[in-house]
């Protein structure tokens, strides 16, 4: 009986081991994530500033063009 109490106890103990080794690993992975996130944010946000800076000069390209064209 006593034997069967420390098997149950001894199968608990590996199990909990799993279950915190599981945890760790998927709050680092999560965070890890979050942190690839905000990476992401960042670089979306940079981007769409470098589009809307391209997409300005090439309007303003488009009016010089235009005005040369004008004064021909």
């Amino acid at each position: 009986m006593v034997e069967h109490i420390e098997q149950q106890l001894a199968g608990l103990k590996a199990r909990l081991s799993e279950l915190v080794d599981a945890y760790e690993k998927l709050r680092a992975e999560n965070e890890s994530l979050r942190t690839q996130q905000d990476n992401l944010i960042e670089e979306r946000a940079r981007l769409i500033e470098k589009n809307e800076q391209a997409r300005t000069r090439v309007e303003a390209m488009i009016t010089r063009l235009k005005a040369m064209e004008a004064n021909q």
